[in-house]
């Protein structure tokens, strides 16, 4: 449910909410362990070195290894959660994630901080345009890109439930996001939600970039241009038949998202549009094909055409 009375004031961060949910589900589970490499003040997870010494592990700055452990410690029946950034998850330790975790059958589940322009001045060498292409082609994976701290809630609980012998792969950033959703809000995997509706344009936001969609729409709405928001909630699985049954009618499909218009959330709904036959015109926002670089996170927002603005000019100048 789309909170009610939204404001621009910014919500708590999203890794104590990840921290908040991993310690309760670790009293109530003894098989969860948790894994950093060398970042456990960045994620907050160094207090679970305190609170449960035993049941954390800082492999350093071997991410390769991270994986290797995790899998490892799935194998012995435990169940690991993982954090890294994504950059490193997706590039550095590709190959151990992809082989020893998900080939060999083995439940990891993945906090991958700061995705896109979120790593901010870690620069383009930590900016992660290509993650959730990525993520999406390892089989079985569940790929999930949350806009606020409810719906993180939701997805780790979730994760922690699944002993599935699949990736659960979060993508998230670690300080404070607008709320987007009423705490309690229900959820279901590989269901999406309509969050406002409308009957000119589909717009599919996504994690970071949603309140600025839902602000995009509003603006768009005062403009005299009608615009439904849509959540897919979760990356993959992926809601094909909300995004078939949504886009009807419409004149325009706009996706908007933190990570490279390649094979993201954009080319998931393509294939969809092209699957049935839509013949419903495109618009994919997002990193045009660039590499990440160094700054503020709302000053690279701008760099990148990614705020509710550039949302409300590309819109228009398609829909004309």
């Amino acid at each position: 449910m789309l909170k009610q009375n939204r404001t621009k004031e910014l919500g708590g961060e999203l890794r104590n909410q990840f921290g908040a949910t991993l310690k309760e589900l670790m009293e109530q589970d003894e098989r969860i362990l948790v894994l950093d490499a060398d970042l456990g003040g960045a994620s907050f997870f160094l207090r679970f070195k305190e609170s449960n010494p035993d049941r954390f592990v800082d492999v350093g700055i071997c991410e390769a290894n991270l994986f290797g452990v995790a899998a490892g410690l799935s194998l012995r029946g435990y169940i690991p959660f993982v954090h890294t950034m994504s950059a490193f998850v997706t590039r550095r330790a590709l190959d151990q994630l992809y082989i020893s975790c998900a080939y060999q059958n083995n439940t990891v589940n993945i906090f991958a901080s700061d995705p896109g322009f979120c790593s901010g001045f870690d620069g383009g060498t930590h900016t992660c345009f290509e993650d959730l292409a990525v993520m999406r082609a390892i089989p079985n994976a569940i790929v999930c890109d949350p806009c606020d701290q409810v719906q993180l809630d939701w997805m780790v609980r979730m994760c922690a439930a699944r002993q599935d012998g699949a990736i659960h792969y979060i993508r998230a950033y670690r300080k404070n996001v607008r709320e987007v959703y009423e705490k309690g809000t229900k959820f279901e995997l590989g269901k999406g939600q309509v969050l406002v509706p409308g009957t000119d344009v589909l717009l599919v936001g996504s994690g970071y970039l949603m309140a600025d969609a839902l602000d995009a729409a509003e603006e768009l709405g005062r403009r005299g241009v009608s615009v439904e928001v849509v959540d897919p909630v979760t990356v993959k699985p992926f809601d094909e038949e909300l995004i078939r049954k949504e886009a009807q009618g419409k004149k325009l499909v706009v996706t908007y998202e933190n990570h490279s218009i390649i094979n993201g959330i954009g080319s998931a709904v393509a294939d969809v549009l092209a699957k049935y036959g839509m013949g419903v015109p495109l618009l994919k926002l997002g990193a045009q094909d660039v590499f990440g670089q160094v700054g503020l996170v709302d000053l690279l927002k701008k760099e990148f055409h990614l705020t509710s603005d550039d949302a409300v000019c590309a819109i228009e100048k398609a829909l004309k």
